[in-house]
């Protein structure tokens, strides 16, 4: 164990010295031992003057460095990484809750112009929305996105059985709901173009995602690795965002998002009016189709065993 008076008294010394990053790290130290093992009262001050000195150099440092690159050219991959040295974002991970597949690039949006299925899609969005709209107007029902199952674990989502997030599918668990596809032509159509995975029992899902006024998609992580998740915003009111990681993004009507929902994410609608996208799942770019088929036949493999965990992610 560590002594916390010497620990504090290192770095005291090193401030003297002018070593100021060196006496940041003997106050580090210093406070990660009280925190480990507590600290006498006598002490309490001591922590605190360490406290703000590390708290005064983090501001130093931000502005030395802040300075130093001010004239670089906007490379976003350089303002990530200086933010993460700064401590003013965290790293997140692909954590998928399921299934890890190896190798592939930790992502977390990718961008509409990366692939050329997705202008078709966008460019039916009105036509879609024409459906929507006649859809509510005859009271169809969105279920809610996560249910209770009376074979299962109840989701551990505080927002489970409630309608607040909504679904009407198209297809469910790899099957289509026919009466929703048929309704529903252009969507039909439109998905056509997308390369979702089809896979017995379990892939695709595709459906409009429902989001009442107020309601906050808590952070979750999905339950795969292979897939994109794939958001074409119909209904859009102002004050609804979408996070993956450390980037949150805005839904515009008609421009579709993709993400990784292995990464940490959540959504939210904090406007007073009903936020709709179309929901699909697409498989991930970098995995070939002998690697899409094998997954495949690997995912069958482990339904064959028993049903898919429920998904409450998307």
């Amino acid at each position: 164990m560590r002594n916390l008076p010497a620990l504090l008294a290192m770095g005291q010394n090193a401030l003297r010295r002018g070593d100021e990053r060196g006496s940041i790290s003997w106050y580090r130290a210093a406070l990660a031992q009280a925190a480990a093992t507590g600290a006498p009262p006598q002490i309490q001050p001591l922590l605190q003057q360490a406290q703000a000195s590390i708290a005064q150099s983090s501001q130093k440092f931000e502005d030395h460095l802040t300075s130093a690159i001010r004239d670089l050219p906007p490379l976003p991959r350089i303002a990530q990484a200086t933010d993460l040295l700064l401590g003013k974002t965290s790293l997140y991970l692909q954590q998928p809750s399921m299934f890890y597949f190896p190798g592939l690039p930790q992502r977390a949006f990718y961008e509409r112009s990366e692939f050329d299925w997705v202008a078709p899609i966008e460019a039916m969005t009105d036509t879609i929305v024409a459906e929507l709209m006649a859809v509510r107007t005859q009271e169809a029902e969105f279920a809610p996105y996560v249910q209770t199952s009376m074979d299962r674990p109840a989701p551990n989502n505080p927002l489970r059985d409630d309608p607040s997030w909504g679904a009407f599918y198209f297809w469910q668990n790899g099957a289509p709901v026919a009466d929703n596809s048929a309704r529903c032509p252009a969507v039909t159509a439109a998905l056509a173009h997308a390369p979702m995975p089809l896979i017995t029992g379990r892939s695709p899902n595709a459906l409009w995602s429902l989001l009442k006024p107020g309601t906050h998609i808590q952070p979750h992580h999905g339950l795969l690795k292979t897939r994109l998740i794939c958001h074409l915003p119909l209904l859009v009111p102002d004050d609804c965002a979408l996070r993956v990681g450390a980037e949150t993004r805005a839904w515009r009507k008609g421009e579709m998002l993709l993400f990784d929902d292995s990464i940490e994410h959540e959504a939210w609608n904090r406007s007073s009016e009903t936020r709709i996208i179309l929901l699909f799942e697409v498989w991930r770019p970098e995995i070939g189709m002998e690697e899409r088929e094998a997954l495949a036949s690997l995912f069958q493999a482990i339904d064959a065993f028993g049903p898919a965990q429920v998904d409450d992610g998307g």
